[in-house]
């Protein structure tokens, strides 16, 4: 059940009133019943899989909770790692390590190992593992408590917002809110329906406008010159940007209307100076997750230089391979890596020969747009999706490159009329706005619900209108699949 479709419209209000009508004691219990009943309208028999990987760690969580041994505590904490991690790799990275076996086998040994080539990837399941073993690892450090109701528990994996695409939430924030019954509030309710309603504009207006122009390209880029693969990467850019945030947005929206409050995944990514600040703001509970569970453990910057940039490679790499199951998302995640080990090399070197960096507004759009512009580059291979790909585009895009089609009319013949791409263009402008004020304030809910109501009035009815006027596009409306659903 996809947030931007007819089912989610109906879905939505009769949990939320169905929520406020039950005793508090039980409101839990309903939430646990519609998440899974989410969960299962993409397919009924993964919601075992979902009811394996909470068990597991509800489990887990139990024994380290009651042993003090040592011995016994580190075996429940792997263990339980294993299976929830043996859960990940089959159905997201077995076929893709058994294509490189096979290929291997069928030139060494001229035999292949029999495998299910079609399996289907759960929705969602990279963000609920995370979550599950995230609980289960501050558990074991003491960082929280080893929560006793399982049903309880079963909704912090399955909490519908968030299920399946995040954001991955801790245990010392959504499994405490749920822990205590939410009474009825309207300015909750005002507040979370306003943000679910820009969450929608970032993903029907936006996001689902770029992804008729980048599907277009990227659909079969060999027949594209260089130039229109470059508009089509800085599209795809924002195209994932406004998916992800439009998603996380609404369902923070969605929580909150329920009076729990979700993390902010992303803090004005785009206005970074560096690509290490970038990631310091985008996709925040991922980012945060590998820091405080892989390179803390490994020993972040506390073993050397050597070993801290080692570290960074290490989790960079493996964040990329969290993201798809193909070694071009590796080669994407590794780039990252790659860029701050640059970054910090020029560092150096500013500093060796008493140079500091300028922090004036021209020095900041420069390095804002320096970083927007590598980003870009590495998306090129992160929309790829494989390495045969990868290489077709990097030919297109270096042998035959006209400027020209920025100014001639033709990218046009990208699917996107004259009409709808001045639509499009106000709609960046009002999105660029909104990120100028989130990271000059770090809070546009508050800053919005604290303007006059004729301004609150007027932006409710503008986006509303917008999003109704100008959600539709193409030929017919098409319920476009948020992106990060396939990680």
């Amino acid at each position: 059940m996809l947030f931007n479709s007819i089912d989610f419209l109906i879905f939505f209000p009769i949990v939320l009133i169905v929520f406020y009508i039950v005793p508090e004691r039980f409101r839990y219990i309903w939430l646990l019943i519609a998440s899974y009943y989410f969960y299962m309208q993409w397919n009924p028999a993964y919601a075992l899989l979902l009811f394996g990987a909470t068990a597991v760690t509800y489990v887990g969580a139990l024994i380290l909770e009651k042993t003090s041994s040592v011995r016994i505590r580190k075996i429940t904490l792997v263990t339980a790692i294993v299976i929830d991690l043996g859960f990940l790799c089959y159905f997201k990275y077995s076929v893709m390590f058994m294509g490189y076996i096979n290929k291997i086998l069928s030139i060494t040994a001229h035999r292949q190992i029999p495998w299910d080539m079609n399996i289907v990837l759960p929705v969602g399941i990279s963000f609920f593992t995370f979550q599950a073993l995230g609980y289960l690892i501050d558990v074991y450090r003491g960082d929280t408590y080893a929560e006793h109701n399982f049903l309880r528990y079963a909704l912090f994996i399955s909490f519908f917002p968030q299920l399946v695409a995040g954001p991955i939430e801790r245990s010392r924030n959504l499994l405490k809110q749920l822990a205590k019954p939410q009474k009825f509030s309207f300015e909750n309710l005002k507040k979370g329906l306003f943000v679910m309603l820009y969450g929608f504009f970032m993903k029907v207006v936006i996001a689902d406008r770029l992804a008729i122009l980048v599907d277009t390209v990227f659909a079969d880029p060999v027949t594209w010159p260089g130039m229109y693969i470059l508009v089509a990467s800085t599209a795809f850019t924002i195209q994932i940007y406004c998916d992800f945030y439009g998603y996380s947005t609404i369902a923070r929206g969605t929580a909150l209307t329920m009076g729990i409050e979700l993390m902010d995944n992303f803090n004005a990514p785009y206005f970074a100076r560096t690509i290490s600040e970038l990631w310091r703001r985008w996709h925040l509970s991922l980012s945060t997750w590998f820091r405080d569970y892989l390179y803390i453990p490994l020993g972040g910057n506390r073993k050397g230089t050597f070993r801290k940039y080692l570290n960074i490679m290490i989790v960079f790499a493996v964040s990329g391979l969290w993201h798809g199951a193909s070694l071009s998302f590796v080669i994407w995640g590794a780039l990252q890596g790659v860029f701050q080990l640059i970054e910090a090399g020029v560092a150096f070197i500013r500093k060796k020969l008493g140079l500091r960096r300028g922090d004036g507004i021209i020095s900041r759009i420069l390095g804002a747009i320096v970083t927007f512009i590598l980003f870009d580059i590495s998306f090129i291979i992160f929309r790829s999706n494989s390495l045969t790909n990868l290489r077709v585009i990097i030919d297109r895009l270096f042998g035959d490159f006209d400027a020209g089609v920025l100014f001639d009319g033709s990218v046009l013949n990208l699917g996107i009329s004259a009409g709808y791409m001045w639509v499009l263009l106000i709609a960046l402008i009002i999105f660029y706005a909104v990120d100028v004020i989130k990271y000059k304030t770090g809070d546009v809910r508050g800053w919005f619900f604290k303007r006059p109501l004729w301004f609150k009035c007027v932006s409710v009815v503008f986006l509303l209108t917008y999003i109704i006027v100008f959600g539709r596009y193409g030929g017919t409306y098409d319920v476009k699949q948020f992106i990060y659903f396939q990680f």
